[in-house]
């Protein structure tokens, strides 16, 4: 019952802040506010009672009556949405300011309360029409959010591929729903994994919900989504949205039965889309666009963890298979923390200086101490390095694949591939992210608007502060957070429950702990002995050159040049240059570009041939009677010589 009311709480304060959103913004953030606090206060009023929260009512909607069920599996996505819905809401009130944009930031306010309560919806409906409606809403909220800047060519063409490809998933969980709803005789949700034969409905809910997770290759419209976006809306998409998708996942995969091969095929996509998700993040040269991908490779991570709980429930309930679900399921948590903290940081980046571009950034340091330093924190988690979160959740999935591949003997030929891919991914990860914040924050300033930089405000400073001591919480104490991850593993199989956590994970806490300390030691003892000693300054090596300059530094594309070599056959990378030619060249210049792949190279050739397929029969269609007519001739000529072939002996 106390759930409900603070659920009730978080409801009206956001329904609120959506109708006065457009006129008042110190109002809108503090309704923001009160319901994502409200939100937090239902997931804590769940997990202290440790029991599930249904309401039903007789009052209809599109025919249907209410049901709304939480669970552990939802309070954990629920916290997702109040910390990173609240986060963002407040770094927007500096970021995207009614002064600098008088006509969409009324209008984002309104659309981010409507995300966020959408969302909210999604987590607690138990009837398939309502979630079919609230999963509508949410899509339609974030396009209205992609294309805020309406006056950008980049972020409108996103903002319609990412509504075309959320449709065509949508079609797909139309037929899921409506499937599911025709052969149990009711739109109800609820645990039916007893009914065997509607197993072969979790591919249509694994498509479906797998175009808005973005995992590969069904990523097609998130990298322009997210980099053309604000930053804000790209904090929340990545951070948040996307894991809606997951959510779909994991609450069907979990009250439905799964087919024999669900394991395999989910912990197969995993890998793939962990590995090639950093290979094309490695290759960008756009910061917000290489966070983009990299989203694409941590749902991979995700997926992994899922794959290997449905082979563990497959193989007697083992219990690697719950430690590759807890390792998933924090992932969820720490995903959305660390991602957010680098959308922000690239976000304060974009604002000081104009331009995404790395190889036009450098030296911001300088200026920019804070964001710097939080932003190089987020790439400490997102490489899953201790002692901060991404390095929990990962050593969790390892832990679980490791004893899966040496407990069962089919389960290995899943279990080591992903592994060694993970780590794959891995490795890809740190270069990526040592390769961004070398080449935004390290060196020399490359361009005036990098000379010209300076530090963002309290309000955008502070949300980064915030995901960033998220990330330390989640990292350095990890036995304190078991209880809801043992409840959202509840949600998914209630007989996995166990709020014991194991004695690993304090094991871990302990040694997290410990290397954080070592850290703060060494780095005060280093600021010691530079203080005490001083610093003396020098050109770094120059090649031989006299003068160096800004240019002579390293690229994006040089510094990612061989790894992009080992993948160049799924990176197609398009390249221009003109050589330097004579004894004394004047000038050279070389550019290369990475296509989104399986858009430019699958997609849109696939649309080309329909549509000139489709204006070649349009050109039948002119009017001309006796034509017509010899269509139906032609017709029927054609079924009488099927008719007379199919009754030949």
């Amino acid at each position: 019952m106390t759930t409900g009311i603070w659920l009730l709480i978080a409801t009206a304060s956001l329904l609120v802040s959506i109708v006065i959103g457009p006129k008042f913004s110190r109002s809108w953030l503090a309704l923001t506010l009160l319901g994502g606090i409200a939100g937090l206060a239902a997931v804590m009023t769940g997990l202290i009672g440790a029991t599930d929260w249904d309401w039903r009512n007789s009052f209809k909607v599109g025919g249907e009556p209410l049901h709304f069920h939480f669970d552990g599996l939802s309070a954990l996505f629920l916290t997702v949405v109040s910390v990173g819905g609240g986060a963002g809401a407040v770094y927007a009130c500096e970021y995207w300011p009614d002064e600098a944009y008088p006509a969409s930031a009324p209008r984002g306010r309104a659309w981010w309360s409507a995300l966020i309560l959408s969302m909210g919806l999604v987590l607690v409906v138990s009837n398939g029409l309502h979630f079919l409606i609230s999963w509508e809403l949410f899509t339609i909220c974030s396009y209205f959010l992609v294309t805020l800047d309406r006056q950008s060519r980049e972020a409108r063409a996103a903002g319609w591929l990412y509504l075309a490809a959320s449709h065509v998933g949508t079609v797909f969980l139309f037929a899921f729903f409506g499937t599911l709803a025709a052969r149990t005789g009711s739109w109800d949700l609820g645990p039916m994994r007893e009914q065997v034969a509607l197993a072969p409905l979790f591919w249509l809910a694994l498509v479906g919900f797998g175009v808005k997770a973005g995992f590969f290759p069904l990523h097609i419209w998130l990298p322009s989504a997210h980099a053309n976006a604000p930053s804000h809306v790209s904090a929340i998409m990545s951070g948040v949205a996307i894991k809606m998708g997951v959510f779909g996942i994991l609450r069907f995969s979990g009250s439905l039965p799964t087919p024999a091969a669900a394991g395999w095929v989910i912990i197969g996509l995993g890998a793939f889309s962990a590995l090639f998700g950093m290979a094309f993040a490695l290759a960008q040269n756009d910061l917000k666009r290489l966070l983009a991908y990299c989203s694409v490779e941590n749902v991979g991570v995700i997926l992994i963890g899922l794959g290997g709980a449905l082979l563990g429930a497959s193989h007697g309930d083992a219990w690697w298979g719950r430690l590759a679900l807890a390792g998933a399921l924090w992932h969820v948590w720490n995903h959305a923390a660390f991602k957010s903290l680098l959308f922000f940081g690239a976000g304060s980046v974009l604002h000081t200086t104009g331009t995404r571009e790395m190889s036009r950034l450098g030296g911001l340091w300088r200026a920019m101490p804070w964001t710097a330093g939080l932003f190089a924190l987020g790439c400490i988690a997102v490489s899953s390095l201790p002692p901060l979160n991404g390095f929990v959740s990962e050593w969790l999935i390892y832990v679980g694949l490791f004893n899966g591949a040496a407990s069962h003997e089919p389960i290995r030929w899943a279990a080591t591939p992903a592994a060694i891919m993970l780590a794959m991914a891995g490795a890809l990860t740190l270069t990526a992210f040592v390769k961004a914040g070398m080449l935004v924050f390290l060196g020399n300033p490359r361009t005036k608007g990098a000379q010209e930089a300076h530090e963002c405000g309290l309000l955008m400073r502070g949300p980064m502060v915030a995901m960033a001591s998220v990330c330390l919480c989640l990292g350095l104490a990890p036995a304190l957070f078991w209880p809801a991850i043992s409840a959202a593993i509840g949600g998914w199989r209630p007989e996995w429950t166990n709020t014991k956590p194991p004695a690993a994970l304090l094991v871990l806490g302990s040694c997290q702990s410990a290397i954080a300390l070592a850290a703060l030691l060494a780095g005060f003892c280093l600021w010691r002995a530079v203080r005490a000693k001083g610093v003396r300054r020098g050109l770094t090596w120059d090649c031989g050159f006299a003068r160096p300059t800004a240019r002579m530094q390293y690229t994006s594309g040089s510094f990612a040049g061989i790894p992009t070599i080992w993948f160049q056959w799924l990176l197609q990378p398009e390249r221009i240059g003109r050589r330097p030619r004579g004894l004394m060249p004047e000038n050279a210049h070389r550019m290369e570009r990475v296509p989104e792949t399986i858009l430019e190279r699958v997609i849109v050739p696939i649309r080309n041939a329909v549509l000139q397929f489709s204006m070649a029969a349009r050109r039948l269609q002119h009017g001309r009677l006796q034509a017509y007519i010899l269509y139906l001739a032609a017709g029927l000529v054609v079924m009488g010589i099927v008719v007379w072939l199919g009754g030949k002996p």
